[in-house]
């Protein structure tokens, strides 16, 4: 009788935790799914405010992207971008402009919208095995914090370059690295400097509420 009691009192209590445990493992997905939702509406709202300044316009995009990096970490802010990059791609008007559809990765900024994936990557891969580890302190958090914006936004870039370069030359012809970095990059530099700088901000506070 004591055993038959035993093993019913066992079997309960490890229904109950795998029960537990289930409902646990559903509100981090739920909770994901909002933050994740929310951060790419963000993106979407930060993309209309556009400046036509030339074949690139100034946004607050890259803002937005690092602030939601910075705040949700590499596999949520990935994420994210990732769902505001397929809301493009299916033709809702998220991108500058109020732009939207395959056309917009197959101009010559479509570079720009696909290095943001591959920055993003670099950003959740340096993170979890670098940056994570090392950021334990809040100043620490703001400097590496930095850094891996920093190291985003050179990525970013670099992918932007080459594919504008390779589209421009198939569509009109010949154009030389210092014309193209006179159009798609040194505008941008000083804005982009203090884009950054207000993300970390951003990031650093939100990040205590977001990230469990």
């Amino acid at each position: 009788m004591s055993d038959t009691s035993t093993n019913t009192t066992a079997n309960t209590t490890t229904n109950t935790s795998t029960s537990a445990s289930k409902a646990s493992r559903n509100r981090a997905f739920i909770y994901d799914l909002v933050l994740i939702s929310i951060s790419a509406a963000l993106i979407t709202v930060c993309s209309w405010i556009s400046i036509p300044i030339g074949p690139v316009p100034f946004t607050l995009q890259t803002m937005a992207i690092l602030a939601v990096m910075l705040t949700c970490g590499g596999r949520r802010g990935t994420m994210s971008i990732l769902v505001y990059l397929l809301m493009g791609a299916c033709g809702l008007p998220v991108f500058a402009g109020f732009k939207g559809g395959l056309v917009s990765f197959a101009g010559p900024t479509g570079g720009f919208l696909i290095g943001f994936i591959f920055a993003a990557l670099v950003y959740w891969v340096l993170e979890k095995l670098i940056f994570r580890k090392l950021m334990t302190s809040t100043v620490k958090t703001w400097i590496f914090g930095a850094v891996n914006s920093v190291i985003f936004e050179i990525i970013m870039y670099v992918v932007g370059v080459v594919w504008f370069m390779a589209v421009y030359v198939s569509r009109t012809g010949p154009v030389g690295l210092a014309t193209v970095m006179g159009w798609c990059v040194l505008p941008f530099l000083i804005p982009d400097a203090v884009k950054l700088v207000a993300a970390v901000v951003i990031g650093e506070r939100a990040g205590k509420i977001t990230k469990n």
